[in-house]
């Protein structure tokens, strides 16, 4: 059975392990060389001190995936929308693992007062994360073409954004 939980410190290797295989061999992350662990680490330390979620799937004591979300920019404007990063393992994946991760972390994120959620896709060829995105209630915003250089070609930037709890129809405390 799998178990969608809060990220803890002992995680953050296989975190690092997850992530490193999809900088080595995927356009999802325009990131060329993998981060080590502690790096990883203080990228989560990051999310967590802004109070934000950083979630992780585990089946029977094994990692299989991790989501967070982080603010889509910096400054106090943007406080109410955050940028969502799910990676899954690579023997994970087509499971239904990715919708779980992210119908847990918009959940999460609304508790916390997000109220949108934007996706950031590397490469308009990411199918598997446009239709996660898309079966979750994400919709199409547009595409920033060619705008990254990985494996030998440009690679486009999809954007997609979910409103969350009451989004822009009221305003915030």
């Amino acid at each position: 059975m799998i178990q969608i939980r809060p990220s803890r410190d002992t995680d953050v290797a296989a975190i690092t392990a997850i992530y490193a295989h999809h900088v080595l061999h995927g356009t999802g992350t325009f990131e060329t060389d993998p981060p080590s662990a502690a790096d990883m680490a203080s990228r989560r330390a990051d999310v967590l001190s802004k109070n934000l979620p950083y979630l992780v799937a585990e089946r029977d004591g094994e990692l299989l995936g991790f989501a967070y979300c982080n603010w889509f920019k910096p400054r106090p404007a943007y406080r109410f929308s955050a940028e969502d990063s799910i990676y899954l393992a690579d023997g994970a994946r087509g499971q239904g693992l990715g919708a779980q991760l992210l119908a847990a972390l918009s959940q999460a994120a609304e508790a916390v007062g997000v109220r949108k959620l934007i996706a950031v896709i590397g490469d308009s060829a990411n199918a598997g994360s446009i239709g996660v995105h898309r079966a979750q209630g994400f919709s199409h915003v547009g595409v920033l073409k060619d705008c990254g250089w990985k494996f030998g070609e440009w690679r486009d930037v999809v954007l997609m954004e979910k409103v969350l709890g009451e989004g822009s129809t009221t305003r915030p405390e």
